[in-house]
């Protein structure tokens, strides 16, 4: 079925599909998007395609519909039925087969998407397969003429759960006390599954799979999604406290005295773990994380490289440079030894087997991560990201060091401060961080860009 451009393009993003469901994304749509993907990676050893889902009271739906979709182009389907997408990918790579994953991750209830990867986890983004999938919507998909694929299905949670276990020596966290904040989403279904065999005392919150999302959205990037977690950790005791999204492919931290640590920490100090098992190796950083990331990848003997935001393009960076492992500001995790994809899992395990290793509480652990102060990603609904950008430019021209346009704008400044503004990929806003020596910089910094980038809206 043919369909306009400006709806396909409204729904298939730069590294996803991602849509409201009803309105934007249907069972009809999926369909054709899993025809288009099985004629896009049906090649003589690309006989099968896994497919999961998240907890989305629309997810059964679409993926089965997705599924006849593939099966109608003669490759087959194996159902990984609930899953994360970490653990989708570990299918994807265990099999090494290309992938679907449905979910529209921390995106609200009535939203649903789609994350599609070739055999072995790899990347699927515009430039890789999704703009042909757009252009095969528009014009119709081809029909094909030989013996439809099959159906069939597959657990690999156990497996999943053993594997990420082993990429990390746990072999020193017995006894550690740490709070979960599933946000209902998947790490509740992921979490029991990696944990329940270890030493450690697990104490949970919402774990309860509702894809209504009926405690907070599940999206601890935004600092009010935190707040039960940063209680619970007080009210418990625990040595830290972990936050997942919905499809619990990001994981956030929290110390023991409840405050947030920032991914560009995590980012550090998984870097430095992984260098020292392979000295000299990439580490791949997007253009939002703190200079604090760089310059200790240097100061190991390692080397940094610079990406976009999006996971589409660090897996690529990923590919390209044998990166050991890479980190975004979003609590994106990127490991070569799985599959170059993210696990918010991983990365969790990697920051209990350094406490665990340690005397010294998480609070003292990171703060040899954390040479800056940062804003935290903020977001603005803008009717013109391009105008209120441009507005921002000329604002800041006399202090400007440079401007790199790698993803959005990146503004270095004369005091060595720094900020970036980037338009979001999926929804409507204007995205701003900002990096300073100084707490009290940042806010001003921040006060004093908000206040151009908002200023027309108050």
């Amino acid at each position: 079925m043919a369909r306009t451009a400006e709806s396909v393009n409204a729904v298939i993003k730069a590294y996803d599909v991602r849509g409201l469901v009803g309105e934007q994304i249907d069972a009809d749509f999926v369909r054709d998007v899993g025809a288009s993907f099985a004629r896009l990676v049906r090649e003589k050893s690309v006989s099968q395609v896994v497919v999961g889902h998240d907890m989305r009271a629309s997810s059964p739906e679409l993926s089965r519909a997705f599924a006849d979709g593939v099966t109608s182009q003669g490759l087959d389907v194996v159902h990984i039925g609930l899953a994360s997408t970490d653990q989708l990918y570990f299918a994807s790579g265990v099999l090494d087969c290309p992938g679907a994953m449905f979910t529209a991750s921390h995106n609200p209830a009535e939203y649903n998407g789609i994350k599609l990867c070739r055999a072995g986890a790899k990347p699927v983004g515009q430039d890789t397969g999704l703009g042909t999938i757009k252009a095969e919507l528009v014009d119709g998909v081809p029909q094909y003429d030989g013996t439809p694929g099959t159906t069939s299905d597959r657990d690999v949670l156990v497996e999943y759960a053993t594997f990420v276990r082993e990429l990390a020596d746990l072999s020193q966290i017995s006894g550690v006390k740490i709070a979960v904040d599933a946000g209902n989403g998947m790490g509740g279904h992921t979490v029991p599954a990696v944990f329940d065999s270890l030493p450690v005392t697990i104490y949970p919150l919402y774990f309860e799979l509702d894809g209504t999302f009926p405690n907070h959205e599940a999206n601890p990037l935004d600092p009010k999604n935190l707040v039960d977690l940063q209680k619970f950790v007080r009210e418990t005791g625990a040595d830290i406290g972990l936050a997942f999204d919905g499809d619990a492919d990001r994981c956030f931290v929290v110390d023991e005295l409840g405050n947030p640590v920032s991914p560009s920490a995590v980012t550090g100090l998984v870097a430095e773990r992984e260098l020292a098992k392979e000295p000299g190796a990439s580490v791949i950083f997007n253009l939002i994380t703190s200079h604090s990331v760089p310059e200790l990848v240097t100061r190991l003997g390692g080397t940094p490289v610079r990406t976009r935001v999006g996971h589409s393009f660090i897996k690529q960076q990923m590919a390209e440079t044998g990166a050991v492992f890479g980190g975004e500001h979003s609590a994106h995790y990127y490991f070569r030894d799985f599959w170059g994809a993210d696990s918010g899992m991983l990365a969790a395990l990697h920051v209990l087997a350094a406490l665990g290793a340690t005397d010294r509480p998480l609070s003292e652990l990171m703060k040899s991560y954390e040479s800056y102060s940062a804003s935290g990603e903020i977001n603005s609904t803008v009717d013109d990201a391009a105008e209120r950008t441009s507005a921002v430019l000329v604002a800041f021209a006399d202090r400007t060091v440079s401007v790199d346009r790698l993803d959005g704008v990146t503004i270095d400044l004369a005091d060595g401060a720094w900020f970036n503004l980037r338009a979001s990929n999926t929804e409507p806003l204007l995205r701003l961080n900002v990096e300073a020596r100084t707490s009290e910089d940042v806010d001003a910094l921040t006060s004093e860009i908000l206040g151009i980038v908002r200023g027309q809206l108050e």
